[in-house]
């Protein structure tokens, strides 16, 4: 075999394993493997994971926070003005550069995945595009990266837009992204997102539009977003991130939407470290926490996962691109502290995340692709607790990461 893990501890199991792989595939999984490998790792009894998918993040924007006027209102409005004024300055060199070293921690962290929306309107042109399209080709021996094509700006209210939308596809996007919220009116909103169905069914390509980013409960294109996915017959293929105006709806009508946006099969991302920060900013106590109803999707068999969103950019000043920081997060956000749940927060950077990217070769299983991480925790809880160090990091069945930390205490 070309690399074999020994002495495992996989989740739902109480012995430890082998994972013997050849090739870029995980050829065997057994609690005792008499072959050899070319190259061994002795887990240790350290928890082996398939390693983590991040499913919404703007490599775009990453790492502008020291270099632009600082976000005094810490709303979302004020951020996306901000970025007004930087994007024109972006250079192919400079966009590469800012999301390569996002991608290069994201990897020591154990992520070998992620999906990058990227600005798509007439202030930046196609220029964040062609940055982060560099920076996929420049880090593809680390990672996967999917890119959506994203109309912050509106699509109807930017005219322009949508002829690059159509180009950025053209040029290499692989996903539709969309912001129908920010358009003049409803009616917009909903022709904001007919427009990107077209532009979907026409590249065959997914949709992962950011949904009423908003704690305004006036916000509704979830619901028109829902009913143009069952239109369309595009179950299973939509994902919505944000959503915060969900958890604003009153009771009645959130259950009325959820229920749609089971129907429809779409996907939810919640991005409750960026959220926490930007919504409620109005709020006297009690604060809103501005992130979505993550506790009653998942009840509703929803596929929910969650993202890092933002680094160092107008909109969060902080983060590490490390999913384990983002599950613990999430799991106090979301208030989900039982021990199963503590699994499904889990189960969000990993399967489920990776539901959402379409990833058919996911998983820790027999003929599945070799991307593992062995994380210095005997548990998930332990996992998210400590968020310990990512002791090895393999993709496609090569190591291309390692971590080794030892604390002593002195005296």
């Amino acid at each position: 075999m070309d690399l074999i893990i020994r002495n495992a501890k996989l989740r739902g199991s109480d012995r430890l394993m082998a994972i013997g792989m050849e090739g870029e595939k995980i050829q065997t999984i057994s609690h005792d493997l008499p072959v050899t490998g070319i190259q061994e790792i002795d887990a240790q009894g350290q928890l082996c994971v398939p390693a983590f998918v991040d499913p919404h993040i703007h490599l775009d924007k990453v790492n502008i926070v020291d270099v632009v006027r600082p976000n005094v209102s810490g709303t979302l409005k004020e951020a996306i003005e901000i970025i007004w004024e930087k994007k024109p300055q972006y250079t192919i060199d400079d966009v590469v550069a800012r999301a390569g070293e996002v991608i290069r921690m994201a990897v020591v962290n154990g992520t070998t995945v992620l999906r990058s929306h990227v600005d798509i309107d007439t202030i930046g042109g196609l220029k964040p595009l062609e940055g982060v399209l560099a920076a996929k080709e420049k880090f593809a021996h680390l990672a996967d990266l999917q890119i959506v094509a994203f109309p912050q700006e509106g699509i109807l209210k930017n005219p322009g837009c949508k002829e690059l939308m159509w180009e950025a596809m053209r040029q290499g996007a692989n996903v539709v992204g969309g912001m129908p919220a920010n358009e003049a009116t409803p009616d917009d909103s909903r022709e904001h997102i007919n427009i990107a169905f077209d532009i979907a069914e026409h590249f065959n390509a997914p949709i992962d539009m950011h949904v009423d980013e908003t704690d305004d409960p006036f916000y509704r294109t979830l619901e028109m977003l829902a009913d143009e996915t069952v239109r369309r017959g595009y179950q299973g293929r939509v994902t919505a991130g944000h959503t915060c105006a969900l958890a604003a709806y009153d009771d009645h009508y959130a259950s009325y939407v959820m229920e749609k946006v089971k129907k429809a099969g779409i996907h939810m991302i919640t991005n409750p470290v960026t959220n926490l920060l930007l919504q409620g900013r109005n709020d006297q106590q009690p604060v809103r926490r501005g992130i979505t109803r993550v506790k009653e999707l998942l009840a509703l068999g929803v596929n929910v996962s969650c993202g890092q969103d933002c680094i160092k950019d107008t909109f969060y000043p902080f983060g590490s691109a490390d999913m384990l920081q983002v599950a613990m997060i999430t799991a106090h956000a979301a208030h989900l502290s039982l021990p199963h749940e503590r699994e499904q927060v889990f189960d969000m950077i990993t399967g489920n995340a990776a539901k959402i990217l379409g990833l058919e070769d996911y998983g820790l299983a027999e003929g599945k692709r070799a991307d593992l991480v062995i994380i210095e925790a005997g548990n998930v809880t332990d996992a998210i607790r400590l968020q310990p160090s990512r002791r090895f990091v393999i993709r496609k069945g090569r190591i291309i990461a390692k971590t080794e930390c030892k604390k002593e205490l002195l005296g």
